[in-house]
């Protein structure tokens, strides 16, 4: 037995509310009041932990989000407690407590996913996550670096980083992707590098390798032929070693980690090149926005990124002014071939009809 949580001014009223429910329990649609008496984060903990093939880090972002940016807004709350206007009073005070836009709107789309398992379980009648567009990021453009920049970052870099910084750019494979990278993954006849794992950083300190981000990630990149000497001569420094180590390392020969080498490598390596404010990562978004400026079409592109949707390439299919005046300079030049063709043509024309002129006077 479970009772209403209201009470009725009249007996039709309350009788009214009875039929109503009987019919939600003959229908399938009726919910139990018990079900949602649940954390909201203790059902948001069992969610990522039986989400099936979950990535290490995607386990630790999601870990991060619940504990850090949502649990202090519904600690206290129940999964069958949660309204839709209390959603917009935390996502609003995240908004007004510094956090980023896109770190607010990875935590809304957590929550609402949390919330559609709890209403596909028949917790909650409708998850109450409905703020339209709460869920999209609107990350801030990165920069594209040009060729001289790029070089200029691998002049300015520690020597045994220098070709890891070229093949970021020419390659446009992702920073875990590279630290995996082994002697045996680069063919140099070929020109291509075989992208078959990927280093995952653990939060203990220690690292572990894994397969790609995706299944699309599995791939073989083609690098320039002008990278061919310095990967001979870097592959040559380390083949003593065996074709199974790391291709970069620290110093140590440890595994690279990203915040070390943030810290201790890449920071002083833009303040000597003097591009302060560049992320490791702009070096792929300059690949493949390289890629894309020399005509790749989007399958292409997918490929190349290691990604099963377009959603990504389609960001690099965009036109730079350059590209736009390239273009243009080529409608151009067909657009003149085709006004002196057709000139010829009419010239043409007006000399046969002045030569069939002059036959018809002499006859």
């Amino acid at each position: 037995m479970y009772p209403a949580d209201t009470t009725f001014p009249t007996k039709t009223d309350a009788e009214v509310w009875l039929t109503r429910k009987e019919a939600e329990i003959l229908d399938g649609d009726w919910i139990n009041p018990e079900a949602g008496k649940v954390l909201l984060t203790d059902f948001g903990a069992a969610w990522i932990e039986e989400r099936p093939n979950l990535r290490p880090n995607t386990v630790l972002l999601y870990g991060y989000l619940l504990r850090r940016h949502i649990a202090p807004y519904f600690a206290a709350k129940t999964v069958g407690e949660i309204k839709e206007a209390q959603v917009r009073r935390g996502r609003r005070r995240l908004l007004d407590s510094g956090v980023s836009e896109v770190t607010t709107a990875k935590a809304y789309r957590l929550l609402r996913a949390i919330l559609n398992t709890a209403a596909d379980d028949g917790m909650i009648r409708r998850h109450p996550c409905r703020i339209k567009g709460a869920g999209q990021e609107e990350s801030a453009e990165r920069p594209v670096l040009t060729i001289p920049e790029v070089y200029a970052i691998a002049d300015a870099i520690d020597q045994r980083y220098r070709v890891l910084v070229l093949l970021a750019a020419f390659t446009s494979l992702r920073w875990a992707e590279l630290a995996a990278l082994r002697p045996s993954d680069v063919d140099l006849e070929t020109c291509t590098v075989r992208v078959h794992r990927q280093l995952i950083e653990q939060p203990d300190g220690r690292s572990a390798f894994g397969p790609p981000k995706s299944k699309a990630g599995k791939r073989t990149v083609t690098f320039p032929a002008m990278l061919t000497a310095e990967l001979r001569e870097h592959l040559a420094q380390i083949k003593q070693q065996g074709p199974e180590v790391p291709m970069f390392t620290s110093p140590e020969g440890m595994p690279l980690r990203h915040r070390n080498f943030r810290r201790r490598v890449w920071l002083p390596a833009l303040t000597k090149a003097r591009l302060p404010g560049i992320h490791f990562h702009d070096l792929r978004h300059t690949g493949n926005a390289l890629t894309a400026d020399e005509g790749a079409n989007l399958r292409e592109l997918m490929e190349r990124m290691g990604h099963s949707s377009t959603r990504a390439a389609l960001i690099y299919l965009h036109s730079s002014g350059e590209r736009q005046r390239t273009l243009a300079e080529a409608v151009g030049k067909t657009a003149r071939a085709a006004l002196r063709k057709a000139e010829k043509a009419r010239k043409a024309s007006g000399t046969e009809v002045a030569r069939r002129q002059r036959d018809d006077l002499d006859t």
